[in-house]
């Protein structure tokens, strides 16, 4: 008998976040055995997970817990998704981690951050559904085979400060992903699963 894959949904679950009402529902058709972790519950054990899935609703009560499951999937070559904060989150860690940009922060954590790389966005997107357009080689193009973009519905009021994106890209990260406004809104580490 084969056992299912584990996932690891990392973060603080809430009734405010409309997306966390929809995990329950949603959960039994995934096909794969889920734990949600809270963000403080984080340890290095999430690298026994076969995929991890760090989900809207930051701030995090662990800032420390949602980039510890980040850097372990990017490390070990864990699948990962970032929605919301979690996508916000995975761009820290890169930041930091691997661009050096150590003070790499989220002003939610932090008003007078000194790198402001995740700050409020000039219009929120809450509530409002608008297309994300992709690069047509990305493997977020793969899941909309023959289009160039997803009407999506958006849940986030932060986002990338523009100042900090061509220094974003300096990396190996690419942006796959954009709003009208060619805001960054998806990324692929090329190579990792």
């Amino acid at each position: 008998m084969t056992s299912r894959p584990r996932l690891a949904l990392v973060g603080d679950r809430s009734d405010r976040v409309p997306a966390h009402a929809k995990f329950d529902e949603l959960v039994p058709h995934f096909g794969v055995e889920v734990d949600w972790l809270p963000s403080a519950a984080v340890t290095d054990a999430v690298a026994g997970y076969d995929g991890i899935w760090v989900i809207p609703g930051s701030p995090y009560v662990s800032q420390a817990g949602a980039l510890l499951a980040i850097r372990t999937a990017r490390t070990a070559g864990i699948p990962y998704l970032g929605t919301c904060g979690g996508f916000q989150h995975a761009l820290i860690e890169y930041s930091r981690n691997v661009l050096g940009i150590r003070d790499a922060e989220d002003v939610q954590y932090d008003a007078d951050a000194t790198t402001p790389l995740i700050v409020p966005l000039a219009c929120s997107l809450v509530g409002e559904t608008a297309p994300l357009h992709f690069a047509a080689d990305s493997r977020l193009a793969s899941v909309y085979p023959g289009r160039e973009s997803a009407v999506e519905t958006y849940h986030c009021k932060y986002g990338l400060n523009p100042a900090y994106e061509n220094e974003l890209r300096s990396g190996r990260l690419r942006i796959s992903g954009w709003d009208a406004e060619k805001a960054p809104r998806a990324v692929e580490l090329p190579g990792h699963p």
